[in-house]
């Protein structure tokens, strides 16, 4: 018994020493080399990767891509467009600067176009068809740019085909207003309505008049809103200087909802099901035709009837009268009509969206993705190959840091060369519609940057407010083009500021509230947070709203390279700025964003709301405590999740809980979200962000909802106000509850 008992404490021991021996040895080595993920995933945003990336942004590299793209005319699916895919994707594929994969991903999207072999015409005929005037069917050529044969003649896309014929009047920006006050002095069946850009989206034009029975719609670019009231090629404007020439036109597509028209909800595969042509609602019901302002100038100012209002008025050297409708009894044009001959066709068309990426390291199932449409109207030196250009130097310098092994993001980075957004933001909403479930549960961010320079002089960016940090950051370490010891960041609050309640003065930053560019689909439709970012002009020095050859045949590289960015340094600016973002939000230990600002947007939001509509909304019995509570709700978990992410030393904690936190991060604004907010808005679903008709720095929904209430007096619209009153307060709820402890 003695002898076992001995026997078992001498093997106890053995054992303990084993133990113990192994213990020892076990914690020695594992500390003296445990395994690399255990380094990589606490590894956080290395500043010097972001000081070597803005050193190598190379202004001739970037010269050289805009000489490239705008070669040819590359209008979606047209040769020129297949040009610039093949050089996306040799790009992205050279083996020694390229993406670690690039393809192509094709959808088949319905389009709209001229007729080359019946160009349209826009005529003024007398009642016996003689023609008296023509307008111009193509535009001056200056350079041999403009002879290119791929030049396609001005158009509006999506209008239909037709002949009408009828009596002149002048609508102003063709707002629903403009047409109604019209209407007050004149009967408009049976009219032509000449309008000019701005004040209404341009299908808007059209869609607002056909209600009162005009049957045909021009639209022109007026030169007080465009050129600073300049109009003459011999030496003001181009090409002579930036501003448009009198024979320039703004093309554009005319259609209100954007994404594949015939597809809504759906990526526009082969075999996907299609509406009938005849079901597609937001396009032009009546032939509508853009023209020049030499051409508008010369029909405006023989108009007759009742003079037009002063703030329909314009640079022309002319009063701008309603119409009478038709001309002046004196005039050349007496007793004639207009005539609109529209042949354009429309029908189904490949286009492509060019992808490329670098997969992430740690986390390569989260996604930031970083886009810019390919296609122009037609050379489209600044809209969009100046965001191209960028995009191909900001990848080339990243994708030659993974080539050589000296670098690779935490996260994946997804690039997008989006195609067919020029008739209606197409590449990118067929791309989300196509990968919905997997961008709604990945996507981090989105950044988008389509036109990059509209001149030199400032950044603007618009974004959600979550984004506001990160960009700030990123621009406070870019020196200002042509100012050495400024920076991009105090360059901006120059131009633009605003002071916040958090931050004192700071840049005064935009709104993601339209659907403008790309970006619409990841903020609206997906609830991705998401920025818009370019250099831009003064513009306490014009009245111009926007570059003066947008959409013409003069947007070329002479014209970038001579007026708009000499030297390519906004060009360089707009590439570090965007290039220190990407490499913030695809690197950082924990995602940059800040819930805390999002938190003083809304409430600048219910303060407005509440001195504008409190008091008609409580004669009702509609209460707005329940929206005042989730907004301060949303600050306390704002507030408290900001705290915890400041006082923790996440790089030491489990990665788990780093994972939890950028989870929070990443999704709070899809609570925002709301599939029956906006029944009558095409995939608007983000319930702060979407626009809005009222004119009012608040919720959008509101906003409109009051708006129509207070107008019609129904008590079913009032119904509607208290409604988006819910929908706003349980929205604002939700993203406070993903913004709180995990329970």
């Amino acid at each position: 018994m003695i002898i076992k008992v001995l026997i078992g404490i001498a093997c106890g021991a053995a054992i303990l020493t084993v133990g113990i021996l192994i213990g020892h040895f076990g914690i020695t080595q594992s500390g003296s080399s445990a395994p690399s993920w255990v380094n990589d995933i606490a590894k956080d945003l290395d500043e010097n990767l972001i000081q070597k990336f803005i050193s190598e942004v190379d202004r001739s590299q970037l010269e050289e891509n805009l000489r490239e793209l705008t070669k040819v005319p590359h209008m979606a699916t047209s040769p020129g467009d297949e040009k610039t895919v093949e050089f996306m994707l040799k790009r992205w594929q050279d083996p020694d600067s390229g993406l670690d994969q690039a393809w192509r991903e094709e959808y088949s999207v319905y389009l709209s176009f001229p007729d080359a072999n019946n160009p349209n015409k826009v005529t003024v005929v007398n009642p016996s068809d003689t023609v008296l005037y023509t307008a111009r069917e193509k535009e001056k050529s200056y350079f041999p740019d403009q002879d290119d044969p791929e030049v396609v003649q001005p158009y509006a896309a999506y209008s239909p085909a037709g002949h009408p014929r009828g009596k002149l009047v002048y609508a102003n920006q063709g707002k629903p207003s403009d047409y109604k006050r019209l209407n007050d002095t004149l009967d408009l069946r049976g009219t032509i309505a000449i309008t000019r850009y701005g004040g209404a989206g341009r299908a808007a034009k059209a869609i607002n008049g056909a209600p009162y029975g005009v049957i045909g719609v021009l639209v022109y670019t007026e030169p007080l809103d465009i050129n600073d009231g300049l109009m003459s090629d011999i030496n003001e404007t181009y090409p002579h200087s930036w501003y448009m020439p009198p024979s320039g036109v703004e093309r554009g597509g005319y259609a209100t909802d954007y994404g594949d028209l015939l597809t809504p909800y759906l990526a526009a595969r082969e075999g996907t099901y299609r509406i009938p042509v005849e079901d597609i609602t937001g396009i032009p019901p009546i032939p509508t035709q853009p023209i020049g302002f030499e051409d508008a100038y010369r029909l405006i100012c023989e108009l007759g009837g009742e003079v037009a209002p002063d703030d329909w008025q314009g640079s022309f050297n002319c009063t701008y009268n309603f119409g009478g409708p038709g001309f002046k009894p004196d005039s050349a044009f007496n007793n004639s009509d207009v005539k609109l001959d529209i042949y354009n066709q429309a029908g189904q068309k490949n286009s492509s969206n060019v992808m490329g990426v670098i997969r992430g390291s740690v986390e390569p199932d989260r996604y930031v993705i970083y886009g810019n449409h390919r296609d122009s109207w037609v050379h489209g030196a600044i809209d969009p190959s100046s965001g191209t250009s960028v995009m191909l130097e900001l990848s080339r310098i990243l994708g030659r840091m993974v080539k050589q092994g000296k670098w690779r993001p935490r996260r994946s980075i997804i690039f997008g060369s989006w195609g067919a957004e020029e008739f209606g933001l197409i590449g990118s909403a067929e791309y989300t519609e196509q990968y919905y479930t997997k961008l709604s549960e990945r996507t981090v961010a989105y950044i988008n940057v389509d036109i990059a320079v509209f001149a030199n002089a400032t950044l603007r960016a618009s974004a959600m407010p979550s984004m506001q940090n990160v960009i700030f950051k990123a621009t406070k370490g870019v020196t200002a083009p042509g100012l050495h010891s400024t920076s991009v960041y105090d360059n901006w609050m120059h131009y633009s500021n605003r002071t916040s309640t958090a931050h004192g003065l700071i840049p005064r930053m935009g709104y993601l509230t339209g659907a403008g560019s790309d970006y619409a689909a990841f903020v609206h439709y997906l609830g991705i947070a998401a920025m818009d970012l370019s250099y831009t002009y003064d513009r306490t020095k014009t009245n111009a709203r926007i570059y003066p050859a947008y959409h013409t045949a003069y947007d070329t590289f002479h014209y970038a390279s001579n007026f708009i960015d000499p030297g390519f340094f906004g060009h360089q600016a707009v590439t570090r700025t965007a290039g220190s973002i990407l490499l913030r939000l695809a690197d950082s230990l924990v995602l940059p964003l800040n819930c805390s600002d999002y938190a003083e947007s809304l409430e600048d939001y219910l303060n407005t709301a509440v001195t504008l509509y409190q008091d008609q909304l409580q004669i009702r019995g509609i209460s707005m405590e329940p929206i005042k509570w989730a907004v301060a709700s949303f600050r306390a978990t704002a507030n408290a999740l900001d705290q915890l992410i400041h006082s923790s030393d996440l790089a030491n904690e489990t990665p788990l809980k780093v994972r939890r936190i950028n989870d929070q991060l990443m999704l709070f604004d899809r609570a925002f979200l709301n599939p029956q907010a906006f029944p009558e808005k095409y995939a608007f679903r983000h319930v702060i962000w979407a626009s809005s008709s009222a004119g009012n720095a608040t919720f959008p929904g509101l906003a409109d909802a009051f708006a129509n209430a207070e107008s019609s007096e129904q008590p079913s619209d009032w119904e509607r106000v208290h409604y988006h009153l819910s929908v706003l307060s349980q929205a604002i709820e939700g993203a406070a509850s993903m913004l709180a402890e995990v329970i």
